[in-house]
């Protein structure tokens, strides 16, 4: 039993073995709980469940939760409410056990068929990116669970936040009613963040550059540091300096080098000198010169 727990001991069941499912398992049995089954379809699965939960029998989703107190469900958004009846249904679940999803935009609602049977129940979402490798456990002590529950007297609540604190992480509570909006958020930032640094690499690549993680890890890694720390007052460029001329001149050779980029250059371009203005570092007609030259089309 890991150091420090004072709780009780759960046996856990973790229904599948996704990158989410397979390293939340890991972390809580690292906590001090007890993975009893998994289970897992795909070839990817099943080696995950092999590297990360090593000797856990795999089994299929209604005798996973059989065997478990707390029964973690890691599966699509779209499955859960499905599964969550479909346990139900199968007299699978029973009063007094957990049943806990790990979808960042649904709240305990869809558990609602649990719950019914005295399940307690609730979301659990880590805002951490999953690769579904043993380095993700490592990250979740520096991240956060957004954690939403029901429960009489704030009791789901609190076992909640009390597995987020076994797991190293700090719990975040979210209603119910803004899940949605708050998975929106991460999504829009860690997602797209992604496919802005990928294409910036294809970029740099076509500028002959042979090993552009080296030219962008320092830039991008400053720019998320002061926008955490200072916010629009971050914003640098020639957006922020209303320089229209090189605006123009990017747009001509991202149009001529690869195209796709142009569409979100535009729109990423014309967020940032809204914003720039709203902050006051950008004057006036310096916006309205970048504006221009965002919407004429490349020459």
């Amino acid at each position: 039993m890991a150091a420090g727990r004072t709780g009780p001991r759960l046996r856990v069941g973790v229904i599948s073995a996704g990158r989410v499912g397979a390293v939340l398992g890991a972390a809580l049995q690292r906590a001090g709980h007890q993975v009893v089954a998994v289970s897992a379809v795909s070839e990817a699965s099943l080696r995950r469940a092999g590297e990360l939960l090593p000797g856990v029998a795999v089994l299929p989703p209604d005798e996973v939760a059989l065997q478990a107190d707390l029964v973690l469900l890691a599966v699509p958004d779209d499955a859960i409410a499905g599964l969550a009846r479909g346990l139900v249904a199968t007299e699978s679940l029973r009063a007094g056990q957990i049943l806990a999803h790990t979808c960042g935009a649904h709240g305990v609602d869809v558990l609602a068929p649990a719950a019914d049977v005295g399940v307690l129940t609730m979301a659990l979402h880590p805002a951490m990116t999953f690769t579904g490798r043993a380095e993700d456990v490592e990250r979740l002590a520096n991240a956060c669970m957004a954690v939403t529950a029901s429960g009489v007297d704030d009791a789901g609540w609190h076992v909640a936040e009390a597995l987020a604190l076994e797991l190293g992480m700090e719990p975040v509570r979210v209603p119910a009613e803004s899940r949605r909006l708050y998975h929106a958020a991460l999504t829009h930032g860690a997602n797209h963040l992604i496919t802005l640094v990928n294409e910036c690499a294809e970029l740099l690549r076509g500028a002959g550059i042979e090993i552009p993680d080296r030219v962008m890890a320092p830039i991008l890694s400053a720019s998320l540091d002061n926008a955490l720390r200072l916010g629009d007052r971050a914003i640098t460029g020639p957006v922020m300096r209303g320089d229209a001329g090189t605006v123009r001149a990017h747009l001509a050779a991202l149009s001529g080098e690869n195209p796709e980029t142009v569409a979100s250059y535009r729109e990423l371009a014309k967020r940032t000198a809204e914003r720039a203005e709203q902050a006051g570092i950008l004057r006036a007609d310096g916006a309205a010169a970048v504006r221009e030259a965002l919407d004429e089309e490349p020459s």
